[in-house]
């Protein structure tokens, strides 16, 4: 494939530092870095130099963390979108986001080609992909790891080495790590063994929940039409708002999750992941929902969660039936205004107040004391109704069974 000016998703990390002198080896090609600014939490000027010395002809980083909790976390949050019970998604969130900056620098610069840094073992590579191809159908697509002899990150950390590239990691701590406002995600290296309990000097978000304070911490979030848009009282834009939940969360030993996952590729993966700001958010928007959604809505939407988490994790950002799925979330959101307030404690995030304007949380008819708008007796005839199916099959079917006994 001859390609004459590539956009690289680039981090700075083992992967990519090693791609772009691959790239120019592999291809001839000019090689422009881009670097996604989604709240990683470091300095990214030396990503600049970095890039520029290892054999980059233009660098680009934009700052994206607004762009990326505003539009790509709160609309996955307010679908409360867990992968396989436990996983929030964080990276998988961040995938379509950068793979759309591509695809708009590549426009700019007139590039013909992109690349990334995914394994072929991993789900990355078809998120990225699928958004390239999505967002472009005509651009080249180029990953080297399916196309390189470098077959691990220990012949990466080498070749690295050979060629005068600095790298973060070592032979005796090679984590791939991947971080963003939302999440840190921890992969390989001694996790490869489900069994090995993961090492604390690891976290970098949270403290460990047992030398988490001995006082619990009240926040109170308000939300409007399924969005958080203020901390205790405080508007804040999205992605402050965000960090400044990571903050509590993260002093309290909110969010950690080690699961072994289903990847897209078929395989089963071990993962380490933190999330403190976004578990704070989906206990208080399931707190808001609980008292402004309707019953028969709420059933609806929580039977699609797996089907739009999937999407998610899979890579289908962009696909019309995840964009589908989302105007049909968004609809119910329209009533999920209030605010909730939740006690932050030792790893325990646990809603102890909610409120709206919008409840529909009833309390004179709630009340076990004596109240209006609900008449008792009503219900006799509410349960025969109900029962009247289970009494018609047991006379059909139980009394021939137990005859025959």
């Amino acid at each position: 494939m001859k390609v004459n000016k590539i956009v690289l998703a680039y981090s700075g990390g083992l992967d990519t530092s090693v791609i772009i002198k691959w790239l120019i080896e592999k291809y001839d090609a000019e090689i422009i870095a881009f670097a996604a600014d989604l709240g990683q939490g470091q300095e990214l000027d030396p990503v600049r130099e970095k890039a520029i010395a290892t054999g980059a002809s233009q660098v680009y980083i934009e700052d994206l963390k607004e762009e990326f909790v505003g539009d790509f976390v709160f609309p996955m949050l307010r679908g409360n979108a867990f992968y396989e019970g436990n996983y929030l998604l964080g990276t998988s969130i961040a995938r379509p986001l950068i793979a759309k900056e591509q695809i708009r620098i590549a426009k700019k610069c007139g590039a013909d080609g992109v690349s990334h840094g995914a394994t072929g073992k991993g789900n990355d590579q078809v998120r990225f992909e699928l958004a390239y191809i999505d967002l472009n159908p005509d651009i080249k697509i180029i990953a080297p790891w399916r196309e390189w002899d470098l077959t691990s990150r220990s012949a990466l950390i080498d070749y690295a080495r050979s060629h005068g590239i600095p790298i973060p990691v070592s032979k005796d701590k090679p984590y791939s790590m991947d971080r963003n406002l939302f999440h840190i995600s921890y992969e390989g290296g001694d996790l490869e063994d489900p069994w090995i309990e993961p090492r604390e000097d690891m976290f970098m978000l949270s403290v460990s929940p047992e030398i988490a304070p001995d006082k619990a911490t009240i926040v109170e979030i308000d939300y409007e039409e399924g969005n958080p848009v203020a901390v205790n009282g405080e508007r804040m834009s999205p992605a402050i708002l965000l960090a400044k939940l990571n903050e509590f969360g993260g002093k309290n030993g909110i969010g950690r999750v080690d699961i072994v996952e289903s990847r897209f590729v078929g395989m089963k993966s071990r993962g380490v992941y933190e999330t403190p700001g976004g578990t704070i958010l989906h206990a208080a928007h399931r707190a808001i929902e609980s008292i402004t959604m309707d019953r028969e809505v709420m059933f609806l939407r929580d039977s699609l969660i797996p089907s739009y988490a999937k999407m998610i994790y899979n890579g289908l950002w962009y696909s019309p039936e995840r964009v589908l799925l989302q105007n049909m979330i968004d609809e119910s959101q329209k009533t999920v205004t209030g605010k909730a307030r939740l006690k932050l404690y030792k790893g325990n995030c646990t809603v102890v107040g909610r409120k709206s304007k919008k409840s529909l949380y009833d309390q004179d008819i709630v009340t076990f004391e004596e109240g209006d708008g609900y008449r008792q007796d009503d219900a006799d005839g509410f349960i025969r109704l109900n029962a009247l199916r289970l009494k018609m099959y047991s006379k059909a079917y139980n009394f021939e069974m137990n005859k025959n006994k």
